[in-house]
């Protein structure tokens, strides 16, 4: 049984892709009861990969019900009725089509907590439209203000509007409804939109804008690659290294450890000079391997990392010591975070095949033998 902070949770996760598997993750690695219901033909959500691969689907069971059936439906509601909460993450409208929209929930169970994921939210001119992580970072400003000075914009994979904008955040308003619910005995809907989310992990950027220490240039900031002592390297070797010193005493030992401090260098904070103090540091970095950095940098207050491959980064001492990464079925994996002190979250089970825990979990919830057989017959259990 899990003893995760979520233990004793119980949420319907209703299947899609990306953002709200994330979500959905994160709740389970919890220790949330989160049961999968997926469609019939699962293959069309892009889950016909070997499950074990499918890291987003870990730590859940997986029932497969056919929602276009009337008996179904009403299984659902069966769920819903003894459920914490809900996620989904279809376009507005699908799941009121369905005759599973909040309102219906709500009315088998006042109490259920609603999460809606979406790229553009469940209202607004551009709600019905499609989209990609891409698309909605776009959109909040953040893509523009990603990439290298006289470039353009550069994608940052898909952890800013999918991830971090978007499931995050689902994550965090169904526990803030979950607990608010506890008080006021009704549930609500939390609009979860990854061109908010995108928006709000951007406010501090926003912030030193209105202050004037931020410009829409790319590359021209101080954390964006425009300032020398806030960037990557390449080393002798051709690997990398990243920088971030930017606290004075901590760009003072970056002078001190590249054995630049005796150089007539420009000041720290001398704009127009940053190019003759990042030529002078590319030339330095390029003198020694990237090993040969860590054994000078790594673990001082530089602000210093090597640049890890995803094949390097499970193996760095620093991972291993915490357990950053686990494997799971034969998989390596970022395990679950944060860490909590007296009730840490874990990985209950591998991922699940579309509709692997079909009886096992309708049983669980409260379904008899007579009613699984009426299921079958009715054509609604995958």
């Amino acid at each position: 049984m899990s003893q995760g902070p979520l233990a004793g949770v119980r949420v319907i996760e209703v299947a899609g892709i990306g953002p709200g598997p994330f979500c959905a993750m994160m709740l389970a690695d919890m220790g949330a009861d989160v049961l999968r219901v997926d469609r019939t033909g699962a293959a069309d959500l892009g889950l016909s990969i070997d499950p074990k691969f499918n890291v987003l689907g870990r730590g859940r069971r997986s029932v497969a019900l056919d929602l276009k059936t009337a008996a179904a439906v009403a299984a659902m509601k069966r769920l819903i009725a003894g459920a914490d909460a809900l996620i989904e993450g279809f376009r507005p409208g699908v799941m009121e089509r369905l005759g599973l929209g909040p309102e219906d929930c709500f009315a088998v169970n006042p109490r259920l907590v609603y999460g809606r994921m979406t790229g553009w939210g469940q209202d607004g001119p551009m709600a019905t439209a499609a989209g990609h992580d891409i698309n909605y970072i776009a959109l909040s400003g953040v893509l523009h203000s990603i990439g290298r000075k006289g470039g353009a914009p550069v994608p940052p994979l898909n952890l800013v509007g999918d991830f971090g904008g978007g499931g995050m955040y689902l994550a965090f308003g169904v526990v803030c409804a979950l607990l608010e619910a506890r008080q006021s005995g009704r549930g609500q809907v939390v609009d979860a939109a990854m061109v908010d989310g995108a928006a709000s992990l951007a406010a501090a950027v926003f912030g030193m804008r209105a202050m004037g220490m931020w410009n829409d240039e790319r590359g021209d900031n101080i954390l964006d690659s425009g300032a020398p002592w806030y960037d990557v390297y390449e080393t002798q070797d051709g690997e990398h290294i990243a920088i971030g010193s930017i606290e004075r005493r901590f760009y003072g030992e970056l002078l001190r450890l590249t054995g630049l401090d005796g150089e007539p260098l420009p000041k720290q904070h001398d704009k127009a000079r940053w190019d003759e103090l990042r030529a002078k540091l590319t030339e330095v970095f390029k003198q020694k391997t990237r090993a040969e950095w860590c054994r000078i940098m790594e673990g001082t207050d530089v602000c210093f990392a090597p640049v890890l491959s995803l094949t390097e980064a499970p193996a760095h001492p620093h991972n291993r010591a915490r357990g950053t990464f686990v494997e799971v079925a034969g998989v390596v994996q970022p395990g679950p975070a944060p860490r909590f002190s007296r009730t840490p979250g874990a990985i209950p089970r591998p991922p699940a095949r579309a509709g692997e825990h079909t009886e096992e979990a309708l049983r669980d919830w409260g379904f008899s033998a007579e009613d699984l057989s009426a299921l079958r017959a009715q054509g609604a259990l995958g």
